[in-house]
């Protein structure tokens, strides 16, 4: 891609950078409100039969998804002009999605920085080994790097230990501010998920809050996942590194039917989020039917993306991902 043609690209973006008070204002009003009420109504059905209690956290798992895009906009600053509108919201999404604001904040801003970049990877990222790494790994790592991959550790155990492990924790270097917004969000969680459970008793509250939180992070999860790995998905090292392919040729474009499409707040289109963060979420699919260069992006449809469950190891030479069993016949 010309530099020209970039600098083109990342120009034609620019208009749909605005936010709308009135469109951010409705999501609030569709998003959050289905979702807490949803939450009330599971509890009040328990004692009618805790299957419909289930069926409300599995429905309301949707909604945390949706929820969550509004907090990732909060942290982008794009879902509101004013930056303190965009925190405060930010906090209360977080707090309702059990993501710590300025922790997720500055580790998803460092992704955005570094995405594709074989030099720099490993911050907000899913961890991913070149072959040459996994060639030289220890015996231990290569083990813990086969389970961190499989399925079952990435989507079932995965979003128990981010939810309630990662999350919770800050990083050694983490600023003043960052460490006291997860200290008073972790007390948060623990003062008024503790109270719901003392007053409504474990049963009634997991039984609702319990597949919201498990599906709704196993969906975010495979978000994230399946639109960063597909078989030619950009990597460079540093000094080949360039922003915008990283952004329209490292992320896919997730096609999902509307209703989905709806319910994960337009994330699809990650590569135009990629190529600008500051585009809020109800302006990514204008702008990519809208600028042509975007159309051109990896395009995955949902039987597709099961496809990528494969791909295990990035080969640099090659330029795409690769299985374990191709890298056993590599390596002999």
């Amino acid at each position: 891609m010309e530099r020209e043609k970039k600098l083109q690209l990342r120009k034609s973006v620019k208009p749909y950078e605005q936010t709308s008070l009135q469109i951010s204002t409705i999501q609030i009003l569709n998003t959050l409100v289905p979702y807490i009420l949803l939450i009330v109504i599971g509890f009040l059905l328990y004692n009618v039969h805790p299957i419909l209690s289930v069926l409300c956290g599995t429905i309301g798992a949707f909604f945390l998804v949706r929820s969550f895009i509004i907090f990732h906009d909060c942290t982008h600053g794009s879902f509101f002009k004013n930056k303190q509108a965009n925190k405060i919201l930010g906090n209360i999404t977080g707090f309702l999605t059990l993501f710590p604001y300025e922790k997720w904040r500055r580790e998803h801003i460092t992704h955005h920085a570094t995405s594709g970049n074989l030099d720099k990877k490993g911050t907000g990222d899913i961890w991913m080994m070149t072959i040459e790494e996994y060639k030289e790994a220890t015996p231990a790592k290569r083990l813990a790097y086969r389970l961190y991959r499989h399925p079952f550790v990435m989507f079932v155990l995965g979003p128990i230990y981010l939810l309630f492990i990662t999350n919770r924790v800050n990083v050694k270097d983490a600023k003043s501010a960052e460490r006291r917004n997860t200290h008073l969000h972790n007390l948060a969680v623990i003062v008024i998920y503790g109270l719901l459970i003392y007053l409504l008793g474990p049963a009634r509250f997991f039984s609702v809050m319990g597949p919201v939180l498990f599906i709704g992070g196993m969906l975010g999860i495979w978000m994230f996942y399946i639109q960063h790995t597909f078989e030619d998905s950009y990597f460079e090292d540093e000094s080949q590194w360039d922003y915008v392919k990283a952004a329209v040729e490292g992320s896919s474009y997730y096609r999902l039917p509307k209703l989905f499409q709806w319910l994960t707040g337009n994330i699809g289109y990650h590569h135009v989020h990629h190529l600008s963060p500051r585009i809020p979420n109800y302006m990514l699919e204008k702008a990519h039917n809208e600028v042509t260069p975007l159309q051109h992006a990896t395009t995955i449809g949902i039987r597709k993306s099961f496809e990528s469950l494969k791909y295990k190891l990035y080969d640099p030479e090659q330029k795409r991902f690769i299985t374990f069993s191709e890298y056993k016949r590599f390596a002999k």
